[in-house]
């Protein structure tokens, strides 16, 4: 038994868990729903909590270096203390809120391949490594998003790519923030290299900042990000957004010499 309680320490024999999702996809101020189902090792052990979290990716710069780690977010406890015999079960439903500003990593069915969220689900054992679960999570556009994404592109910018960086903006509810990267259309070559979009989502609308031709380093609280615009959720016209849009990129090009 000494032999057996140890094992369980070190994670042979221990308890195992298992996130099963309703759906691995949501949206941004969404919900992810599933059942955390836990099964006993070889003996018993104390729980001290069980909780779910999403997990996002993202790119670390500092000095000359650059890395990527792992970040959770929006973290729910879902069970107390209690204890697991061996070999016994429990299913333990949950309901977990989506952040509003989460990233969200697909677009019309395309999986945007520098953006990855995952359910992390977290069993604390007492004494004993913690046997958590990762499931990947598929989180969709709102509709004001897809249609800012959608009026770029009828401006002529054409997409680049997107990533997750740690840091913050002002505005900022979590402690990186996505960037959606745009070539800039025939019009603007030569003077503006990229225009960088990030949304800042909220329960009332979503704030799109704009970052064109950065030079490096990253967007930090108090810094001149270029130029913002708010939106309802229920500006969905992609004309209409296309043409505040618009506006927003010529008064940044005035303030900045291109037009």
């Amino acid at each position: 038994m000494a032999f057996r309680n140890l094992m369980a320490k070190l994670g042979a024999g221990n308890a195992g868990v298992d996130a099963v999702l309703d759906t691995p996809t949501t949206t941004p101020g969404g919900t992810v729903t599933g059942t955390v189902h836990l099964t006993g090792g070889q003996v018993a052990q104390e729980i001290t909590e069980i909780r779910v979290s999403l997990q996002a990716t993202v790119e670390v710069e500092s000095g000359d270096g650059e890395w990527k780690e792992n970040v959770t977010f929006g973290t729910a406890p879902i069970a107390g203390a209690g204890r697991i015999e061996p070999g016994a079960r429990a299913a333990i439903p949950f309901s977990l809120p989506v952040p509003w500003q989460c990233p969200f990593t697909t677009v019309d069915g395309w999986t945007l391949r520098g953006v990855r969220i995952g359910l992390r689900t977290q069993v604390d054992v007492s004494g004993a490594i913690d046997p958590g679960d990762l499931d990947p999570v598929t989180v969709t556009p709102l509709p004001v998003q897809r249609t800012v994404l959608q009026a770029l592109g009828g401006l002529g910018f054409a997409f680049r790519g997107a990533d997750v960086e740690k840091g913050r903006l002002v505005g900022s509810e979590l402690p990186f923030y996505q960037e959606v990267e745009f070539a800039p259309p025939s019009s603007l070559r030569g003077r503006v290299n990229e225009l960088e979009v990030t949304f800042l989502a909220g329960p009332h609308g979503v704030e799109v900042v704009l970052e064109v031709d950065r030079r490096g380093g990253l967007l930090t609280e108090g810094r001149d990000v270029g130029g913002r615009l708010h939106l309802s959720h229920h500006d969905t016209d992609v004309s209409a957004v296309a043409a505040q849009l618009h506006a927003v990129v010529r008064q940044l090009g005035a303030r900045r010499g291109w037009l």
